[in-house]
């Protein structure tokens, strides 16, 4: 749905990608514009017919929307077009159920899953139907969707009740770390600008890298050993993108704790897109809503390889650092970016190597 934005086309190419990361295959794409969306069925009666045909024609299994719906317009959708139909929301979110590899995240994509489908019960949890009228599963006088909203609270209340725990583990460790005073730095940006295969190649690991939106969703942090700056912690997180559900940016908010705390933020770019822009401004307003927009920032144009540029490094007037040129994938620029890392150290007190061991330790969390 074009509502007159100018990001509308490259907002239509990630849904592309989107569906291709969740597995599935784009077969024909609809648009259309207007002011605001219908309050029934999101694109209009007209628009829907439109779908309705396309579905029929292509024998397409699934209708994905580039916006959020409503419960009520997705149960409108539904019925009109005979076949599931999925918002930008459910997408993001069952992209995340397929990736999250940790415990931790496996938890925090429940929760955010779960706390999304409690405002869907009229239309969903038909798993729960088998348990009509079972002894000791209902209360008395309760309806069946009440049953649901009472079991989805107590599932709810338990995961968060276990992501606490889960945050205080790791706040213990972050103390550890502050004791010790060690250099930390977040890898932050737009999923898929190629943070992480630029911590493989800063600190040696082994994470896992593909060309494919949210590749990374598990928080990795390790030690790595920088000369005159010492031992720093880099951490990889997870990428941001426009309208990043507000589910996931609540359960996500405790991985995303390693970027609150870190002394500065390796804010990542696809030098190569066309949307880089944009996609900061995306990445600074979720950096906004976790509370990290005080942290100091370094921006990282990775991809130089592929954009056509040259290694090196940007200075302003006061020969501050405004921007690090680099090729994660070729090598180039990383040691203008390790010679930036020692820089910043230094500014923000940090000193000459300690005597503990240097070898790399990696812990995930």
């Amino acid at each position: 749905m074009d509502f007159g934005k100018s990001d509308f086309n490259s907002s239509l190419e990630e849904l592309s990608l989107l569906a291709l990361s969740a597995g599935a295959k784009p077969i024909s794409t609809i648009t259309c514009k207007r002011s605001s969306p219908d309050s029934a069925l999101f694109v209009g009666s007209g628009k829907a017919d439109e779908i309705a045909h396309a579905v029929l024609d292509h024998e397409i299994e699934i209708v994905i929307f580039n916006h959020a719906l409503s419960p009520a317009q997705q149960r409108n959708l539904e019925k009109h077009l005979k076949i599931r139909v999925v918002d930008r929301t459910s997408l993001i979110l069952d992209i995340f159920a397929q990736r999250a590899k940790s415990h931790e995240g496996k938890v925090q994509v429940e929760l955010a899953q779960l706390q999304h489908l409690a405002t869907r019960l009229v239309r969903g949890w038909t798993h729960l139907e088998r348990q009509k009228g079972g002894i000791g599963l209902r209360g008395p006088g309760e309806t069946q969707l009440e049953t649901d909203r009472r079991l989805i609270g107590d599932r709810v209340k338990a995961l968060k009740d276990k992501l606490a725990k889960l945050q205080r583990q790791r706040e213990t460790q972050r103390r550890a770390r502050g004791r010790s005073r060690v250099f930390s730095v977040s890898l932050v940006g737009y999923t898929n600008a190629g943070k992480s295969t630029l911590f493989n190649v800063l600190t040696k690991a082994g994470a896992y890298t593909a060309d494919q939106l949210f590749a990374t969703l598990d928080t990795t942090s390790r030690r790595v050993y920088l000369g005159d700056a010492g031992q720093i912690v880099v951490s990889d997180t997870v990428g941001f993108i426009r309208e990043l559900p507000h589910q996931l940016v609540a359960a996500f908010r405790a991985t995303l704790e390693e970027t609150i705390h870190a002394d500065l933020l390796l804010h990542v770019v696809d030098a190569a897109s066309p949307a880089r822009l944009d996609q900061i401004l995306q990445v600074n307003q979720v950096l906004q809503e976790i509370g990290a927009d005080h942290i100091p920032q370094l921006l990282v144009w990775n991809k130089i390889d592929v954009a056509d540029l040259s290694a090196g490094i940007d200075r302003d007037e006061y020969d501050k650092i405004q921007r690090i040129f680099l090729s994660a994938k070729t090598g180039q620029g990383l040691t203008e970016l390790r010679v930036a890392l020692a820089e910043f150290a230094a500014q923000l007190g940090f000193g000459p190597p300690s005597v503990e061991s240097t070898d790399h330790e990696s812990h995930q969390v």
